[in-house]
């Protein structure tokens, strides 16, 4: 594989760190492109990957390439890349908004094209990434891409109509968690506790308690159920948050996001 990224921002610099960091390519085998040239010089001396000047010269180095800009930047970019597109490339976008078939608008139908979205836990090899293609994409081509994805964290291929789905879930989900987990350590300060320690007690029982529902294959309400012992503070605390609409409030937040996702779908 010859992996190219087009933008390596916040979430497409995460992943090429990432990948590189699990040792499943080598780094001479990465081209990277960016508008600023002063940032990628200094991002490619740092990570020991190849730059380019252009689009066209990273689409002749590379067979599988990573679209890391913003939607509103796609109208620029895809007819360099559509001018350069042959059938042995592979075409992977993580833009919100953006479908497989508007991709294929600009670059054909015949087009091999994974549509992805990962969180921004990538920055730190825990990201949830869905991945989607569409027809073109055989299965070993597929396993290509996919693996990139799961030397970052964990991956699941779905049907691209789930996108909407998996934003609400995972991909803006990172948000909700660190607001609970400011809430805990706020409260924690209130307490008595000073905000370092406090963030550190809260963050590492959430990682701690998503550990537990990954590896035992317990369902999360039996977990619930077990650690909250009759008459217990587990117990109480849990009865508060219910009776305060805990569940619906993370739900109506979830359903902002999949509703806004399929506003910018269309």
């Amino acid at each position: 594989m010859k992996l190219g990224f087009i933008g390596a921002g916040n979430m497409g610099g995460a992943i090429l760190r990432g990948y590189l960091a699990s040792g499943r390519i080598q780094h001479k085998d990465v081209f990277v492109c960016g508008r600023d040239l002063d940032k990628l010089e200094k991002l490619c001396t740092e990570l020991g990957v190849n730059p380019c000047q252009n689009i066209s010269e990273l689409m002749d180095a590379c067979n599988v390439i990573m679209l890391g800009v913003k939607p509103n930047m796609f109208p620029e970019i895809m007819p360099q890349v559509a001018e350069k597109y042959s059938s042995d490339k592979i075409l992977v976008s993580m833009a919100a908004g953006v479908t497989i078939e508007s991709i294929s608008g600009f670059v054909g139908k015949e087009a091999k094209i994974v549509r992805v979205m990962p969180n921004t836990p990538a920055m730190v090899n825990e990201a949830m990434t869905s991945v989607s293609r569409n027809k073109n994409v055989d299965d070993e081509q597929f396993v290509s891409v996919f693996d990139i994805f799961q030397s970052i964290g964990k991956a699941e291929e779905v049907e691209e109509q789930l996108i909407h789905c998996v934003i609400g879930v995972s991909g803006s989900s990172p948000a909700y968690t660190y607001m609970y987990i400011d809430a805990l350590a706020e409260a924690a300060v209130k307490n008595g506790m000073n905000k370092e320690q406090a963030t550190i007690f809260a963050a590492q029982s959430v990682l701690g308690a998503a550990k537990m529902v990954l590896e035992t294959g317990v369902d999360p309400v039996q977990l619930r159920i077990n650690v909250c012992s009759p008459g217990g503070t587990t117990i109480e605390a849990v009865k508060t948050l219910q009776e305060k609409g805990f569940s619906e409030l993370v739900e109506a937040g979830f359903q902002a996001a999949v509703d806004k996702s399929r506003l910018m779908s269309k």
